[in-house]
C-alpha cells in the first residue's frame, strides 16, 4: 500500500525527531511554488493531488497567501485535514473549510502558547504602567532618564486589570498578575466556572470598559471581534487607561487608538501585534509612551518547540486514527 501524503507548508525548526519519525508511516512532500499564483496552479498537478493532510505554519502565507475561499476551492480534493501551527488561525477561513465537500478539518495548538504569551503581556503591562519606554531609549542615547524626565509611572498594587477574552492565555495572565496585586475582572460570551475564574469577577462588556485601569485583549480575530475596540469604546473607559494587546492587531482600530493616546484618554499601551504587520502605525512609533514588540509573544525555544510537537501530534493522530487531536472550536461538532 502507498503511504498517505503530508504537505509541509513552512519549516520544522525544532521538533525534528518527531517530524522525521512520521516518514515511517507517511510520505512528506513540499511545494515547489514560491508564490500564491504558482501554488494554486501546483495544486492541480500530480505532485500535490494525493495529499491527505497539510502541516501549516503562520509564515507559509508567503507561499500560499491567505487560506480564503478561492484558495480552499483550489486545494487538492484529497486534502481532508490542515494542522495549523498556531493558537490563532485568522489566516484560515474556517467557514469555507467547513462548507467544502468533503469538509476540510482544521486544528490549532490551543494551549501551547499560554505561558509565553501571558509572560509577554505581563512585560508590556509593567512597562506601560511604569512608563519605562521613553527612559529606556533616553538611556541608550546617553541622556539618562531624558530631559525632561518622564512623568512618574504607577504601581500595579490595587489596580484593576480587565481581561477581554478569559481563555487559556487570559487565565494564565490572571494568575501572574495576581502576584503583582492586581484585582481582575473579565468579560467572555458567558461566565466561567468558579474554578476556572479563580476569583476573577465576571462583568458586562460595558462594565469592563468602565472599570479597568489596564485593559488586556485576549480575543481571537474574526468578523465579530474586528475593531471591537474603537472610538466609542475608548470614550467609555477611564481617562488614562492602559491598553495591552497580545492577541491580533485588528481587534483594535489603530487610528482610533492613536487619537486616544494623543488626547490622553489612553495614557499608554503595550502592543505585540498590529493591524498591518510588519507595518506599524507611525502614530504608535512616534509616541514615547507606548511599548512595542514585533510579535514576539511566543518567541521562545520552549514554546516554539511545544507548538511544533503539538501540531505534529495532530498530524500523527490523523494518520493513525483518522481525526485531529485538537480541532478548532467551530468544527467540534462538524
Amino acid at each position: 500500500m502507498t503511504k498517505p501524503k503530508i504537505l509541509l507548508l513552512g519549516e520544522i525548526d525544532h521538533a525534528h525527531a518527531s517530524w522525521n519519525a512520521l516518514s515511517s508511516i507517511a510520505e512528506i512532500v513540499t511545494p515547489r511554488s514560491t508564490c500564491r499564483e504558482d501554488f494554486i496552479a501546483e495544486c492541480q498537478t500530480p505532485h500535490l493531488n494525493d495529499v491527505l493532510i497539510a502541516y501549516r505554519t503562520f509564515t507559509s502565507v508567503s507561499i500560499t497567501g491567505l487560506w480564503d475561499e478561492p484558495l480552499i476551492a483550489a486545494l487538492p480534493r484529497s486534502l481532508r485535514f490542515c494542522a495549523h501551527n498556531g493558537a490563532g488561525y485568522d489566516q484560515i477561513d474556517i467557514a469555507a473549510c467547513s462548507a467544502r465537500e468533503p469538509p476540510l478539518r482544521v486544528s490549532n495548538v490551543p494551549s501551547a502558547v499560554d505561558d509565553a504569551t501571558a509572560d509577554t503581556a505581563v512585560f508590556l503591562i509593567l512597562g506601560a504602567l511604569r512608563n519605562f519606554n521613553s527612559s529606556m531609549h533616553a538611556l541608550r542615547a546617553g541622556a539618562w532618564k531624558g530631559s525632561p524626565a518622564p512623568e512618574l509611572g504607577h504601581d500595579p498594587q490595587g489596580k484593576t486589570i480587565g481581561i477581554l477574552g478569559m481563555g487559556g492565555i487570559g487565565r494564565n495572565m490572571k494568575a501572574k498578575t495576581d502576584v503583582f496585586g492586581f484585582s481582575t475582572i473579565y468579560h467572555n460570551r458567558s461566565p466561567l466556572s468558579e474554578r476556572l475564574a479563580a476569583g476573577a469577577e465576571y462583568v458586562s462588556f460595558e462594565e469592563l470598559l468602565a472599570r479597568s485601569d489596564v485593559l488586556s485583549l485576549n480575543l481571537p480575530l474574526n468578523p465579530k471581534t474586528h475593531h471591537i475596540i474603537s472610538t466609542p469604546e475608548f470614550a467609555k473607559m477611564k481617562r488614562g487607561v492602559i491598553i495591552i494587546n497580545t492577541a491580533r492587531g485588528a481587534i483594535i482600530d489603530e487610528n482610533a487608538l492613536v487619537q486616544a493616546l494623543e488626547s490622553g484618554q489612553v495614557r499608554s499601551c503595550g502592543l505585540d501585534v498590529f493591524e498591518d504587520e510588519p507595518r506599524v502605525h507611525p502614530g504608535l512609533i512616534g509616541n514615547p509612551n507606548v511599548v512595542l514588540l514585533p510579535h514576539m509573544g511566543t518567541w521562545t525555544v520552549e514554546t516554539q518547540t511545544a507548538m511544533e510537537e503539538w501540531c505534529i501530534s495532530n498530524v500523527r493522530t490523523v494518520l493513525e486514527q483518522g481525526k485531529l487531536k485538537s480541532p478548532v472550536p467551530e468544527q467540534i461538532d462538524l
